[in-house]
């Protein structure tokens, strides 16, 4: 394959990373492995433009894109709409979505495995035209992330603690509002603390990441109005593995789902991918199925599993 690798040097592992040995080993692994590819280190701040030229460059077949979960989820994107072949380099703190493809969490090995690795169609969402590969959600995650980036951290660690602090604030002041929803013509109307809308339902692992993306939909969570100790026992069952079990937590699937939020509300925020973003009083996401090709070792379970539709 022609492949173009793009990393982004302020990226988690890479802001300590000698980044010459590094690019000089991913010619070594996809050279070695009979592909052809370009490798290029740059700043945050412009890795997407970066990445967008070369997905519209004559010939590429491949994106080979390196940083945390904001890179590879605007990679994902940028490789969806251009029809290539997207390969994850995991550099961040939580790298959720190269868990799910089950690929090395060590920069070093994942290189020699993307060399080896085989193209297969996966899902991915979007949340109002705009991708995701792992999740879009409102309400405690969405203040969690406001008040950990009002913070100060300069290193990986730093951005851990950061979140935990961030975390007790939300437990003991978690947010209230109102959503109208249709999930495959399953309607509703609730008062809520959280949603979260996943690209192919979450596993039992505590990060809360799918365990598979082929099955071709969203998974759906609200969490009914929390006090601080309800908060406190949705994290214990989220570290247990049992979200869905919680009685605070509805769960649904549906392959597109419409969000309406009834009360306007002043500096409404998402988050998608990681990233805090505006939000629409009205959202409609979608599971596109199959539509993004990757590189993987180990290929996604096919095995078909029984499924109504209807909450859990």
């Amino acid at each position: 394959m022609n492949l173009y690798a793009v990393f982004n040097r302020d990226g988690g592992t890479f802001r300590t990373t000698d980044m010459d040995a590094y690019c000089a080993h991913a010619l070594r692994a996809f050279e070695g492995a009979g592909h052809e590819i370009e490798c290029h280190v740059v700043s945050g701040d412009k890795v997407v433009e970066t990445m967008e030229r070369a997905a519209a460059m004559p010939g590429i077949e491949g994106l080979i894109a390196g940083g945390g979960d904001g890179t590879i989820s605007a990679a994902a994107g940028i490789a969806w709409k251009s029809g290539i072949t997207l390969g994850v380099v995991p550099a961040g703190t939580m790298n959720l979505f190269a868990r799910s493809l089950k690929l090395p969490l060590d920069i070093w090995q994942v290189l020699d495995a993307l060399a080896v690795a085989t193209p297969e169609n996966i899902d991915i969402a979007s949340a109002n035209g705009r991708s995701f590969v792992h999740q879009f959600s409102a309400g405690m995650h969405a203040r969690m992330v406001r008040y950990r980036n009002s913070m100060t951290f300069a290193s990986r660690l730093g951005k851990m603690r950061a979140s935990t602090r961030a975390a007790i604030g939300v437990m003991f002041n978690p947010p209230e509002f109102e959503v109208e929803f249709n999930a495959g013509g399953q309607t509703g109307y609730r008062k809520v603390s959280a949603i979260s809308v996943s690209n192919n339902e979450f596993g039992r692992d505590p990060l809360m990441f799918a365990d598979r993306l082929n099955r071709g939909r969203l998974g759906f969570y609200i969490a009914d109005p929390l006090r601080p100790i309800g908060v406190a026992k949705l994290v214990f069952d989220i570290l247990r593995g049992r979200l869905k079990e919680n009685p605070a937590v509805t769960a649904m699937t549906a392959t597109e789902l419409e969000l309406h939020f009834p009360k306007k509300r002043h500096d409404v925020r998402c988050v998608i991918d990681g990233e805090l973003l505006p939000m629409d009083r009205d959202v409609h996401l979608k599971v596109h199925a199959g539509e993004l090709k990757v590189l993987v070792n180990e290929p996604q379970p096919r095995e078909e599993q029984e499924h109504d539709g209807s909450g859990i």
